[in-house]
């Protein structure tokens, strides 16, 4: 069994004249951020790898979330998950090394938002419920994945557990 961690970017600052891949956290976001990590450490563990979008807010997001994990995994900034849809999501992932059995997913909505609803294909359950309805700002899914990374598909995934951590 493999974990995916799909964790929406803390909440961004909408500064005058900055274009939106250099848009940072603003201070909500820079509290938030270390909750998610925390929340990562208590119900994942160890992370053996992520993918971050390379935009301004996703790399602070992993920063300071960072900083409350117990190591610091390999990181890949990925310019395929700035503004991506559910199949350039599901690409990037199938390429993580097939001895990663936790990895984490800085995204940006609403492809983590899709990514998530797709891959745990129609699943009818209260966290379902939940990552349907609304996901927020540091808004995090937890994914268990049946089978190799190489093999991700829509409904090869069942939602485990939704979380939006508050810091």
């Amino acid at each position: 069994m493999r974990r995916l961690v799909v964790l929406r970017h803390a909440k961004s600052d909408w500064p005058v004249g900055v274009v939106d891949r250099d848009r940072p956290l603003g201070r909500r976001g820079q509290r938030d951020a270390p909750a998610a990590g925390r929340w990562i450490a208590e119900h994942v563990g160890v992370l053996d790898a992520v993918w971050c979008s390379p935009a301004r807010r996703t790399r602070q997001t992993w920063e300071l979330l960072a900083a409350e994990l117990g190591g610091t995994p390999p990181v890949e900034f990925d310019e395929r998950i700035y503004e991506a849809s559910v199949s350039d999501l599901v690409e990037v992932l199938r390429e993580t090394a097939k001895g990663s059995a936790s990895v984490l997913l800085v995204g940006h909505n609403p492809g983590v938002q899709e990514l998530v609803l797709a891959l745990a294909g129609g699943q009818r359950s209260e966290v379902q419920v939940l990552a349907e309805t609304k996901f927020p700002t540091t808004g995090v899914a937890l994914l268990d994945v049946n089978g190799p990374w190489r093999e991700l598909a829509a409904g090869s995934a069942r939602l485990a557990d939704f979380a939006v951590p508050r810091g």
